[in-house]
């Protein structure tokens, strides 16, 4: 009779993704994905008071901000592919724990190392839920049509999270103590633990031949390579410390594609790149954040460094383009049905393109309408072509690979985020270094230091007082706003190439025959079951 009433439960516990309550299963997986992509930004607004109170040096910092989204990154694969091995529930609950203890470990680090410590087990908790998240998604919304709608809300849980990270953690600042922005993830935690337990169902992959642990380690290694090598290229370093890794894990994941084209059991299943749709959408993704978080970092200095705006000012002024984003990911859902992924994806990128030309109007003077207006289209624009590419690669890929297609378009979307910071600020610093070379009276060594940025262009200025820094603080200014306007010249270009790219999606959104609905046993059911028993 025990393992009858066990198998009852166990089927409640199928059906939860099935029935009714696959909508309580979306929340759950929202509150999770909230907590990820807020801790992906909570913690910049801390850097200050986490600087004064523990006094990291200079690598020691670089290390507390950029730990979590490094070690995150390179673990994907490595947890997505062994959900699919040992179970998705599993390792998303295991990913639960992990995130709080990290968390609580990061509020009461009393020392630099401890707090990188703690951010790179926050990494590993981030990339254990990540993957899981989009993977369940899948499988508890059989109907395609359903999915769309389901992964729109999560798009835009996302999109709240990237925002509300530095708000929330401005106010805890000016409440409480700088660990206080990781305390707050522990009671979401501890509620999210036993209702995951209980409402999320398990799904697994194929269960044929071992898991790939060498090509997984493989993958990870040369993921963490190459991200922190794109990393130190966004902060302008050329230098052996950049070369090595970049080098390094490139070749990693080449040997890593080559182990898993000759494997009979793959980690990844290459042959789902074969497919237009899926390796499209994977682009389009690197694109579309490419994009963004470029955009989002030069858009940022340009409204406090030329517009002198505080950051709460700064934050306020960029929270429109996070309402577009999660309008356009609640209206996903009927767009994609009515357009299909190609009109959807390819309009997505044309607004945005249309957005980025908009913004070229900037000047070195306030225009709340120009940047609203802007703001909106971009938000709106980048969230309909992620929304869009996400779904149709997560419907493209096989239920089997769910686990591996997630952590795929979400290592698509790092890479997509350290790329456009290097690609972009790079094409920043080339068209505005050159600006500051000949302003009168300034020394060539001024010249040369207050090319590095705007923020120290300002230092400079401040030091050498007078009409040379007169001089040198107007010319910087009006250095980076050209440097604006062609950084978001080659942006619409690279946008205008992702709406080509997008035209070998499919025209038509494919919407299967809904799958029949699991219910769960009715008592006199259960009952039945027992008296047989």
């Amino acid at each position: 009779m025990s393992g009858t009433t066990t198998a009852a439960a166990g089927l409640r516990r199928r059906a939860a993704g099935a029935g009714a309550n696959r909508w309580v299963v979306l929340v759950v997986l929202c509150v999770s994905l909230l907590l990820v992509a807020v801790d992906a930004t909570v913690l910049h607004v801390a850097v200050p008071a986490v600087t004064e109170d523990l006094r990291p040096g200079a690598i020691e910092l670089l290390w507390i901000v950029d730990t979590y989204p490094l070690v995150c990154a390179s673990l994907l694969i490595l947890f997505g592919t062994l959900g699919d091995k040992v179970g998705r529930r599993r390792v998303l609950l295991l990913g639960y724990a992990l995130f709080g203890v990290a968390s609580a470990l990061a509020a009461f680090a009393g020392s630099a190392e401890t707090l990188i410590l703690a951010r790179g087990l926050l990494g590993v908790g981030g990339a254990m839920i990540m993957p899981a998240t989009l993977s369940i998604l899948r499988q508890v919304f059989p109907d395609r049509r359903e999915r769309a709608l389901a992964i729109g809300i999560w798009s835009a849980v996302a999109a709240v999270g990237a925002a509300v990270g530095p708000l929330l953690g401005g106010f805890l600042l000016e409440h409480f103590w700088w660990g206080s922005v990781f305390l707050v993830n522990i009671p979401l935690m501890l509620v999210s633990l036993p209702v995951g337990r209980l409402l999320l169902p398990e799904s697994r992959g194929t269960s044929d031949g071992p898991w790939d642990v060498v090509g997984a380690l493989m993958a990870a290694a040369g993921l963490f390579g190459v991200v922190l090598g794109v990393k130190r290229l966004g902060g302008g370093e050329l230098g052996p410390l950049t070369v090595a890794p970049l080098l390094t894990g490139a070749a990693l994941i080449l040997l890593f594609v080559r182990r898993q084209r000759r494997r009979r059991h793959p980690l990844v299943d290459l042959r789902m790149f074969g497919r237009p749709a899926f390796s499209t959408s994977v682009g389009c993704i690197v694109l579309a954040m490419l994009a963004l978080v470029g955009l989002e970092l030069i858009a940022a200095q340009y409204l406090q460094l030329v517009l002198g705006l505080s950051p709460l000012e700064t934050g306020l002024r960029l929270l429109p383009l996070t309402f577009a984003a999660m309008a356009a990911g609640l209206a996903g859902a009927r767009l994609l049905r009515r357009f299909g992924p190609r009109r959807m994806v390819c309009g997505g990128f044309v607004l945005t393109a249309l957005a980025v030309l908009t913004l070229t109007a900037m000047g070195s003077s306030d225009n709340t309408g120009l940047l609203l207006s802007g703001f909106l289209l971009l938000g709106f624009g980048l969230e309909t072509t992620l929304f869009a590419a996400y779904e149709s690669m997560l419907s493209e890929a096989p239920p089997e690979q769910a686990g591996g297609a997630a952590a795929i378009g979400e290592t698509s979307y790092q890479l997509g985020a350290g790329i456009g910071i290097a690609l972009l600020g790079s094409v920043m610093n080339a068209a505005y270094a050159p600006r500051l070379r000949s302003v009168p009276g300034v020394p060539a060594s001024a010249s040369d230091a207050a090319g590095h940025s705007l923020g120290e262009a300002y230092e400079v200025a401040g030091r050498l007082g007078g009409p040379a820094g007169a001089a040198l603080r107007q010319a910087a200014r009006d250095g980076f706003v050209h440097g604006l306007h062609v950084t978001l010249l080659v942006s619409a270009g690279l946008l205008l190439l992702g709406a080509v790219m997008a035209l070998r999606l499919p025209q038509v959104m494919q919407c299967e025959a809904p799958a029949a609905q699991v219910s769960l046993p009715s008592p006199r059911e259960v009952d039945r079951s027992r008296v047989s028993a």
